[in-house]
């Protein structure tokens, strides 16, 4: 490609660098760790793929032929691999592309520390593993679909977490990354005008005070967030929006419940926001709440199971 001899545009604004995140399980961990290193290059352009489950040698090969041929273009690529495979790990170590080995880097270190061999077999990290780690995180997730944007009131007294935040705030998000990455029961709660025009916490969730998360956000990013969702409604006007995020604010103050400004932050950051917040608080799970999902559901209060469902009817598009 030919440069404008007047430009001053450099190549890594001409080219995206070519990144491969390789693995022999999901990929999740070379994805993550990699990532955390090229966040330090906010002026590059970066064009990932992540090839997972790396399991045979002629599967690395297949991989080879894709960075060697990368190797060709305008730019070099970078590879990141976590492979722990022997046999994969020395057949990707032959490809001209510069290659970045977590595994190789960090496991000699572990090993010399405990001054043992480790087994280097994929550990599937991120795969089932350990079934019934795996099937609590799935019962989590299960949970949390139920008791999205306050569809449920069954069993709230299983809620590890109860997000509280008008609409369009982060709720749904932040409770399915919970469950998923965290395994914890999460449930999340539309603060409605019903709720803002009181100064008590909504009476569902009132009997799990220390449970309860506020989200906040911008009136302006608010705004536009619903506007994409119903331009030009009166959900979406600013003045709506402003009303919403300050009843919400003196409800949170007046409860004392943990506020989280989701404008400036990721997913990531305000759940480990919310469990540092738990750990201080003296743990994520008690024991009376272990206790309590072993036992059967309770049956839903089908009162407020029906002022639930006038709400979801009469609200103004309260999902996340």
């Amino acid at each position: 490609m030919t440069q404008d001899p007047g430009s001053t545009a450099g190549p890594s604004e001409q080219h995206a660098v070519p990144v491969f995140f390789l693995s022999d399980s999901t990929g999740i961990s070379a994805e993550t760790m990699g990532n955390a290193l090229l966040i330090q290059f906010p002026d590059q352009v970066f064009d990932r793929t992540v090839i997972p489950f790396i399991s045979t040698a002629a599967d690395a090969q297949r991989v080879v032929e894709i960075l060697d041929e990368a190797m060709k273009g305008p730019v070099q690529p970078l590879a990141f691999t976590t492979a722990a495979e022997e046999e994969v790990r020395s057949v990707l170590a032959t490809t001209q592309a510069p290659l970045i080995d977590f595994f190789d880097m960090h496991m000699s270190r572990v090993e010399s520390i405990l001054g043992q061999r480790g087994v280097r077999q994929a550990a599937r990290l991120h795969g089932v593993g350990d079934i019934k780690r795996y099937n609590s995180r799935m019962a989590a997730v299960e949970f949390t679909i139920e008791h999205d944007d306050g569809q449920s009131l069954r069993a709230l007294d299983k809620a590890d977490v109860i997000l509280l935040a008008p609409s369009r705030c982060g709720k749904t998000p932040t409770s399915m990354y919970l469950a998923l990455q965290h395994g914890l029961f999460v449930a999340n709660y539309p603060l409605v005008d019903e709720d803002l025009e009181s100064s008590e916490l909504p009476r569902p969730v009132r009997d799990y005070q220390e449970r309860c998360f506020g989200i906040t956000t911008t009136v302006e990013r608010l705004s536009r967030v619903r506007n994409e969702r119903r331009p030009g409604s009166s959900y979406a006007e600013a003045s709506q929006c402003r009303w919403e995020l300050r009843r919400a604010a003196e409800i949170f103050a007046a409860h004392r419940v943990p506020v989280i400004d989701s404008s400036s932050k990721s997913v990531e950051e305000i759940s480990t926001m919310i469990l540092q917040t738990l750990k201080r608080n003296g743990g994520i799970l008690s024991r009376e709440r272990s206790k309590a999902r072993d036992r059967p559901p309770a049956a839903p209060h089908d009162l407020m199971a029906s002022r639930l469902s006038d709400r979801r009817i009469s609200s103004t598009e309260q999902d996340d």
